[in-house]
């Protein structure tokens, strides 16, 4: 066991050399887009777990809420749905 730790303290020197491999950390901002950005492209990958052609997926979603609006703006319009008769 003490054969282990004479090893051990035998590697210290050895990290002096790596102060040249130390990444800098980049200023906050920065820092904050690249968290925003990976946190996005998590996101996407979890909406689209299994999904074999998300961008297949992406047109058909908006085709359906384009759908969807253009059927509320004609229903408010009053060019569709129940109209009342009195008699």
């Amino acid at each position: 066991m003490s054969s282990h730790i004479k090893r051990m303290g035998m590697c210290l020197p050895c990290l002096g050399g790596a102060v040249d491999d130390v990444v800098v950390t980049p200023d906050p901002e920065t820092r904050r887009q690249q968290l925003a950005e990976a946190a996005e492209k998590r996101q996407k990958e979890t909406a689209y777990r299994g999904v074999k052609n998300p961008e297949a997926v992406e047109r058909k979603r908006k085709k359906q809420e384009e759908m969807e609006k253009t059927e509320m703006t004609s229903s408010v319009s009053g060019g569709g749905g129940l109209k009342w008769q009195v008699g």
